[in-house]
Order: structure tokens, then sequence, then C-alpha cells
């Protein structure tokens, strides 16, 4: 009778000749073993994101067909009736206009200031480069929440710096961000102030995907820097623009926590975006509304969902620009 050791000897010099590689049965259990603890590091994240993420969004869905305040256990189904007065509500509809517009006000600004400003800060000539770069990004570490409640001192008409600089200069007082006319406006800069150095970041990658040997054969061919930048910066980066522009407005959605400790959706709802409205409904009410406010937060999961896709296109089109490059 055979050895084990010996027929172990010739399963592994015949799967060799085959050209398959045969594991031996202690590989077989190291393998196991490593595998199961893997599987047990991963399952405390499986679990938080199951009971945080995935239960919470299945439940907005059923909360939506149902009337509830979030304290009794009496839940009334009444279909699709909290969707209808979604709709129904003319502030629902201004609060899309007001994310729009925070949109249109934020994505421009933070696309192409940051493009600029990388083509800047990307200059080998550029003394203290890496200090104006470590100082762009610094504003996004902070917490938001903290920027917004400093943000709203900053600006106190009566207290604030800002009003100290208007008396100095004769200007009277100035409420950026009590008056309905300029809050958006205001608040648009502090969150591009805030996340631009993300956008900068985005833009000093893509520039470094462009080979420096295409600088160098066009300045022995005499081109300055005018050319450089329209014959080979510019086209080169043209395919990123879009996945950028795409992300940016994706993070335009995400506005809650600096909007509510500074405005919080005030004045005259002039900055009550989508997520303040639901939030609004769903907590600040004198009688919470969770059904309606989980029908409203479907409805803006749907607009997100869009974007989602959006961003899976450009990136699909970001891909074939840059293999025809």
């Amino acid at each position: 009778m055979a050895s084990p050791t010996l027929i172990a000897e010739t399963a592994t010099r015949s799967g060799s000749a085959s050209g398959k590689t045969v594991k031996r049965p202690g590989q077989r259990v190291r393998e196991r073993r490593r595998n199961l603890w893997i599987y047990a590091f991963l399952l405390p994240t499986f679990v938080l994101y199951g009971l945080y993420t995935l239960y919470p969004m299945v439940a907005s869905y059923w909360y939506s067909l149902v009337e509830w305040n979030g304290f009794s256990s009496q839940q009334t189904f009444v279909g699709i009736e909290n969707y209808r007065r979604v709709f129904a509500d003319p502030l629902f509809w201004s609060s899309v206009k007001v994310t729009l517009l925070f949109m249109l006000i934020v994505a421009p600004l933070r696309v192409f200031g940051a493009f600029l400003l990388a083509i800047l800060l990307n200059s080998p000539k550029l003394p203290l480069r890496s200090f104006f770069r470590t100082a762009y990004f610094l504003p996004v570490v902070t917490t938001t929440a903290i920027v917004g409640v400093v943000m709203r001192f900053i600006f106190d008409p009566a207290s604030g710096p800002t009003a100290a600089l208007a008396t100095i200069f004769g200007l009277g007082p100035i409420d950026l961000l009590g008056s309905s006319e300029t809050a958006l406006i205001t608040a648009g800069v502090i969150y591009v102030w805030k996340f631009f150095g993300i956008t900068l970041i985005y833009w000093l990658a893509a520039l470094q995907t462009i080979p420096a040997d295409l600088y160098e054969a066009a300045r022995i061919d005499g081109a300055g820097p005018v050319r450089l930048f329209r014959y080979i910066t510019l086209p080169m980066l043209i395919p990123f623009l879009l996945i950028i522009s795409v992300l940016t407005i994706e993070d335009c959605f995400h506005a809650f926590d600096l909007m509510q400790t500074m405005t919080a959706g005030g004045p005259f709802f002039s900055t009550e975006i989508i997520e303040i409205y639901i939030y609004r409904w769903a907590f600040a009410a004198s009688i919470p509304q969770l059904g309606f406010a989980s029908a409203a937060a479907v409805l803006f999961g749907v607009i997100v969902l869009l974007v989602v896709i959006l961003q899976v296109w450009a990136t699909v089109v970001s891909r074939r620009m840059r293999g025809r490059a």
C-alpha cells in the first residue's frame, strides 16, 4: 500500500505535468483559515452597513406609504397619498429650485476656479507649491457643521467681523445671511471655500497624467506657455472635465450640515434645500410627519440616482475620450 506522502508527491507531479497546480491538504487548510479571518473582519462592516444604510433606505420606502408621526405604534396605510401631497406642496418645489440654484452657484466656481488654480500650482517654477496645496486643502478636513457655526458668527450683523468692517468703511449694517437676496449666494461661496480643495486635488491629479515628453517636444519646436496650454494641456484635460463636473454636481446635493447650522433654511425659505425640507417635516415640525418626509426623501433619492447614472455615463465617456487621445 502506497504511503500518503508518495500519493501527495505523485499528485503534485501529475498536476505539474498537466499544467494545473494541485494544492496540498495543508495549503488548503491555511487558505480556508485565511479566508475565515477575512470574512470575520469584513462581517462588522457589512452588519453596520446593513443596519445604518440598507435598513433605513428600505424602511423609508415603506414609511412613504403610511401616515406615521414616528412615535406612536399606529401606522395607517395611505398608499401614494404622501407622494401626492409632496407634489402638491409649493414649498417642495421651492426647495428643488433652491437646490438647483445652489448647484448653479457652486459647481462652476469649484470646477473652473480649481482648474485655473491647479494650472498655477502645477507649475514647477512656483515657490512654496506644497504649502499652497496644503493650505487650500485644509478647509476640507474641518467639520462642516463647525464651519457653519463659525460663519454664522462671522457674518452676524450685530457683533461679527463683517459688521465691524462695514462700520469702519461706513457701509452700515450688512446681513448677508439674513437677507433672502444674498443668503443663498453667501452660503454658496462659503461652500465653495469649504470643498474647493477636493476639486483642486482632482485637477492636480489629472494634470499628472499628461506626459512630460509632450511638453519637452513642444518647447523644442518653439511653443510658448500659451500654445502649450492650448494645444497640449487643454485637450488632454477635456476628458476629465466631464467626470469632475459630475462629481461636483453630485456633491452639491449634500449641503445639509452647512445650511442647517448656518441658516436653517431661512430667511423665508430662501436657503431651504431639499434635505432641510425633509428634515423639517421629519423632526422639526410641531407634529412630525415621517411618512410625508419619507416620500420627499424617496423623490430626493431618485434625483440623486439620476446624478449617479450620469456619473457612470461620464466615467465611461471619459475613458473612451482618453483612449482616443
